[in-house]
């Protein structure tokens, strides 16, 4: 798994520059980014996680203007093909790449991932262009996101042909969204060597204990969540409760630890530097199996 066994938490950039969902410049701006993004570094975090289709390419020139002040040790960069209807053909993946990689100022990127899967063209197909990406130094890892096991394990063995291994799958995965562990994927992944990276650990903020069923979110994340914030609440009381049992920490911090713990690479997002200050505080403690064993009884009715 390369640069992918050396860290255990990332930062997701969804936010970034991204309005429908997040409300881009409604509460943060650009400095706030700017300030997430060395606050991220400050605290440890290596890892940042972009796609093309992030703000419509607003992410990654925002992390390619942050990168031009040179971090003194390396950042692992990891972006996205988004495979649209219209691009048809297999060759629009280079294209592509190129136009993230001069959004980003940088000569590869450490990990590609093929956004989801596209059909008509096959999985085949797709990776075939993916392989070329690392045997061309324009990527030095691939990988795949929201691939189900079937799909995720026929591009592993079609990267395999051209001699290239799948180091990841980046799936929704968090305390409210445990589909991909109860369908076994997650462990499918342990089991074939691929990274599990857990996209929206934090629930898109429903674990945060801010919202509740009288105070929900703005915008179309509060649909995503429809009627679950009630049952939401429970869960957020004793993720507070086990915090202060390990000496103060958030919320968060034990929900992205609980993933930790599980073998999943989080990459929570953040528009501030608190935020990203409160991330990198899941980092250096572990929750008991106890406790693990308590919160996987607690979050078991959430199999979305």
């Amino acid at each position: 798994m390369g640069f992918l066994s050396q860290v255990e938490i990332g930062l997701g950039t969804w936010a970034w520059g991204d309005r429908t969902v997040w409300g881009f410049h409604k509460g943060y701006g650009p400095k706030d980014l700017q300030e997430s993004f060395w606050a991220a570094y400050n605290a440890g975090i290596r890892l940042i996680d972009t796609a093309e289709v992030y703000g419509d390419g607003r992410s990654e020139a925002f992390l390619g203007e942050f990168l031009k002040g040179q971090p003194p040790e390396k950042i692992f960069m990891a972006t996205k093909f988004a495979p649209l209807p219209w691009r048809i053909r297999t060759s629009s993946l280079l294209k592509a790449l190129g136009a993230s990689l001069k959004r980003l100022g940088l000569p590869s990127v450490d990990l590609y991932q093929m956004h989801w899967p596209s059909p008509p063209r096959s999985i085949r197909a797709w990776m075939e262009p993916l392989a070329q990406a690392v045997k061309e130094g324009l990527a030095k890892e691939v990988g795949v996101s929201n691939f189900s096991r079937g799909p995720m394990l026929r591009a592993q063995e079609a990267l395999a042909a051209h001699g290239v291994p799948l180091s990841s799958n980046q799936m929704q995965y968090s305390l409210v969204r445990r589909k991909n562990e109860f369908n076994g994927l997650l462990a499918e992944c342990a089991k074939s060597g691929i990274r599990f990276i857990a996209y929206s650990p934090l629930g898109m903020g429903m674990l945060s204990g801010k919202y509740s069923p009288q105070n929900p979110p703005s915008g179309p994340r509060s649909l995503f969540y429809f009627g679950q914030l009630n049952r939401i609440q429970a869960l957020v009381a004793r993720l507070r409760e086990i915090g202060q049992a390990h000496g103060g920490k958030t919320v968060n911090q034990v929900a992205l630890n609980w993933i930790l713990c599980k073998g999943g690479l989080p990459i929570p997002g953040a528009k501030t530097a608190a935020q990203a200050v409160e991330n990198a505080g899941a980092l250096g403690w572990r929750l008991d199996p106890a406790e693990v064993a308590e919160l996987d009884e607690a979050s078991r009715d959430f199999k979305g």
